[in-house]
């Protein structure tokens, strides 16, 4: 394999103030929540750090350098990385985000005191989101039958659940625990993941190959929450690259269809689409076993 590194960009595990990754409870948040201080960040990117994605891309799939070129030209002809926002200050309002993805255990507790619908999909209905990189067969694993989740899937991320389920869930848990609990912009997701340096990944800006649950790094699925310390962002936000996409409530229309975007990125993934800045959108009906949530709130003054 090419190794490929960030030249230019510091490999520390530097993080947000005196460099040490935050843990522990925050009075201005709900319990297993992070707070996220007020104030700018440097979000999106430039066109170093997108090079660097399709190169870091092309050295997961290539075995010399003479392939690799070949597949770096490939993926920049499907331009993956070349509509994210360009680098540069952004200011937001402080909030708290949940620590963790919403596991199938926690989302179960939802459905059984409500009777919403079970996380699934028709054959019909995932024909026609036109995702089929996987089959429907391979969905059938993470299929719920009578309410019960997968076995051993329990602290697993839940999937096939859309923007709409994430929503309803975030309803719910809301009336629970007296929070307002929501899904988080774009911009606040990509603040809680890579802090306020700019950061290509959680751990820094260069790829590491253990780092998180990947394509060539991980079961071949989803994994259980937390499993990937690195992955772990510098306000202590877990599976904040790898293991599943996130449904943010930043929305757009496009062809007549609202698209949420989403970020993160999953499993089955290539690294340059684990950094924090990479984006894209999905219709906010789709279900997929690449889709996951986690919550947020304003924080507590």
């Amino acid at each position: 394999m090419v190794l490929v590194t960030a030249c230019g960009q510091a490999n520390s595990q530097a993080n947000v103030g005196n460099g040490v990754i935050q843990e522990g409870q925050d009075a201005r948040c709900g319990e297993d929540s992070a707070y996220i201080e007020r104030g700018r960040y440097i979000g999106g990117s430039d066109q170093a750090e997108r090079d660097y994605a399709y190169r870091i891309s092309a050295e997961a799939l290539a075995s010399t350098p003479e392939e690799m070129v070949d597949v770096e030209t490939r993926l920049r002809q499907q331009r993956w990385f070349d509509f994210e926002p360009d680098q540069g200050n952004q200011r937001m309002a402080a909030f708290c985000i949940s620590r963790n993805l919403v596991t199938n255990e926690e989302y179960q507790e939802f459905v059984l005191a409500t009777g919403y619908h079970q996380p699934g999909i028709t054959a019909e209905n995932y024909q026609e989101q036109n995702m089929l990189v996987h089959s429907y067969q391979d969905l059938r694993p993470y299929f719920w039958r009578g309410y019960q989740f997968p076995a051993g899937k329990a602290q697993h991320p839940v999937v096939l659940v859309s923007q709409k389920d994430a929503l309803a869930y975030a309803a719910w848990k809301s009336q629970e625990d007296g929070i307002a609990y929501r899904l988080p912009t774009a911009d606040e997701w990509e603040k809680a993941a890579r802090g306020t340096d700019g950061r290509y990944f959680t751990w820094g800006s260069d790829w590491q190959d253990q780092a998180t649950n990947w394509q060539k790094n991980g079961p071949e699925g989803t994994s259980r929450i937390s499993a990937y310390p690195l992955s772990k962002s510098l306000y202590g936000v877990e599976d904040m690259a790898g293991n599943v996409f996130e449904f943010t409530s930043t929305v757009y229309t496009q062809d007549s269809q609202e698209r949420a975007i989403m970020k993160g990125c999953a499993w089955d993934d290539l690294p340059g689409f684990c950094r924090a800045a990479y984006r894209h959108g999905r219709p906010t009906t789709y279900r997929h076993i690449l889709f996951g949530f986690r919550l947020v709130s304003d924080a507590q003054r």
